[in-house]
């Protein structure tokens, strides 16, 4: 009897334990389960992407700001958000690039065109070709939409690998107001430093024509400023802005509510 007693304590022990293993073992997989779709899953599928969070608009001492149609409100940007009339889109099929002038005109007349302008005010270790004070032939850009560091040697290639991104592109700014326009207010839209962000080749051919609810920059902390930089050109311009593209500002705005309209004068500094 004792010895039957004895066993039968020991198999006892030992299915505790054996519960015990199990239940650690069930512990560390859900703890699994929890981290793969809380954070492992999402941290390969959507990496973290920070970059700069704004980006100027003028370089002091050689930047003239471009006259716009309307000075940009002062203020929240979702309170001039609020402001912008709210229609659907015109038609774009009659729309043409030639609309806005001539491709990067020098329209702050300051001696050197639109393009190279942007891009000596936004890259970094800034060399011109021989003989030329505008032209610029290589540079570092911190860039502002997928916040990788692009390196920018002009050639007939190599050029593409920074474009200049009009903040509101002019295919949108064409459906929704631009039209009523004159020729020399579009060339202004086209050409004024406000509008303009050296950017990501990929990344600007990615975005393309669209606005705010169809695309936002991958670097999260530009958001906020690429968003309300809109909304002060769109402001500037006499532009509106479609239902959808309203409601997917606001929802950047509401996590930046003190985030203000982006004035010709800024700096970035």
């Amino acid at each position: 009897m004792t010895a039957s007693w004895t066993a039968y304590q020991r198999a006892r022990r030992r299915s505790r334990q054996a519960w015990a293993v199990l239940l650690v073992l069930a512990t560390g997989l859900v703890a699994a389960v929890i981290w793969f779709f809380t954070a492992g899953q999402f941290a390969v599928a959507e990496p973290s992407i920070s970059g700069p969070s704004e980006a100027p608009v003028l370089a002091p001492g050689w930047m003239k700001p471009v006259a716009a149609v309307h000075p940009v409100p002062p203020g929240p940007a979702s309170t001039v958000l609020e402001s912008l009339p709210v229609k659907g889109r015109a038609s774009s099929d009659n729309y043409d690039r030639t609309a806005f002038g001539q491709a990067w005109s020098d329209v702050d007349h300051n001696g050197c065109d639109t393009r190279n302008d942007i891009l000596r005010r936004d890259l970094a270790g800034v060399v011109f070709t021989e003989g030329s004070r505008c032209k610029v032939a290589s540079g570092e850009l911190r860039e502002p939409y997928t916040g990788v560091v692009v390196n920018f040697r002009r050639g007939a290639e190599s050029s593409k690998t920074v474009q200049i991104d009009h903040v509101v592109a002019l295919g949108d700014a064409w459906q929704k107001g631009a039209q009523q326009l004159s020729r020399q207010q579009r060339e202004s839209l086209a050409n004024n430093p406000l509008n303009l962000v050296a950017a990501d080749g990929p990344a600007n051919q990615e975005k393309s024509a669209s606005d705010a609810a169809s695309w936002l920059p991958k670097n999260k902390t530009l958001r906020c400023h690429y968003v309300a930089r809109q909304i002060s050109v769109k402001a500037a311009y006499g532009l509106w802005v479609t239902q959808a593209e309203k409601d997917a500002m606001k929802r950047v705005l509401d996590s930046c509510p003190q985030q203000r309209t982006i004035v010709p004068g800024y700096s970035g500094q």
